[in-house]
């Protein structure tokens, strides 16, 4: 595999052919998408075999697109970040890492970054592409955390997690999300989105309105919900959110 093939250079025809070779092979061992996730509930078979799968070509890994995902790099305009000083030794947590450019950005501004997956093989490759990296990256279980990120984090952000998780797993994952908040941190969430009601295909399963009251009673109150039409990069309708835990 060449740097340029690692980086996704150009992101050229080749590039995206390799891309929609794999999402075809991956969906066909995809359980959820066959009925047969069983007690694999979370998919942990599946996502490991993306990884191996690609074999160092990150075009192989559906949801890996080299650089931090547009509505996060955009995000100093929440009102958590008016000023990019203001990430400046804050604390982050960042959610299923994947190759680590979401983890990345936020390092970039300043904050102190742990990351993590529950796929040991993204993990190593985000090490390293990565290798001088200030990011503590970390193989652990959202729905098991190490019990030193309780209460631990100002920001946690999550992006494209919540989507990737049957429907009925959600809201105990936006209460353990809750849970590494600080009183008065706060989460960025980013997902695609569709109205209540409408009928989800996943995965992954875009979220629908409903979630926002699901965080409420994780203990995740809504500071700034934003419905993101397709434009540019986004070929789809996302929700990009920020939700505070209540202070002490």
């Amino acid at each position: 595999m060449s740097a340029a093939q690692e980086a996704g250079e150009g992101k050229d025809e080749d590039f995206f052919a390799r891309r929609a070779a794999a999402r075809a092979r991956l969906d066909a061992l995809d359980p959820a998408k066959n009925g047969e996730n069983g007690a694999d509930a979370l998919r942990k078979n599946w996502f490991e075999a993306v990884y191996e799968d690609a074999a160092g070509d990150a075009a192989c890994v559906p949801w890996a697109h080299l650089a931090p995902h547009p509505l996060i790099s955009s995000f100093a305009g929440l009102q958590l970040a008016g000023e990019r000083e203001a990430f400046s030794g804050l604390r982050v947590l960042d959610v299923g890492c994947g190759l680590g450019d979401n983890a990345e950005f936020f390092a970039s501004l300043g904050a102190r970054v742990c990351a993590f997956d529950f796929v040991a093989g993204a993990v190593e490759w985000a090490r390293g592409r990565f290798p001088q990296s200030a990011v503590d990256y970390r193989v652990a279980d959202l729905f098991a955390p190490p019990p030193e990120w309780l209460g631990a984090f100002d920001l946690v952000n999550e992006c494209y997690t919540l989507q990737a998780l049957a429907p009925d797993l959600v809201p105990a994952a936006l209460g353990a999300l809750a849970r590494v908040l600080r009183p008065g941190g706060a989460m960025l969430l980013v997902a695609r989105a569709r109205d209540e009601g409408e009928a989800a295909a996943g995965p992954p399963w875009p979220l629908p309105p409903g979630v926002f009251a699901q965080a409420e009673a994780a203990g995740l109150e809504p500071a700034a919900i934003e419905d993101v039409a397709p434009a540019g990069a986004l070929a789809t309708r996302h929700w990009r959110a920020l939700l505070r835990r209540a202070p002490a």
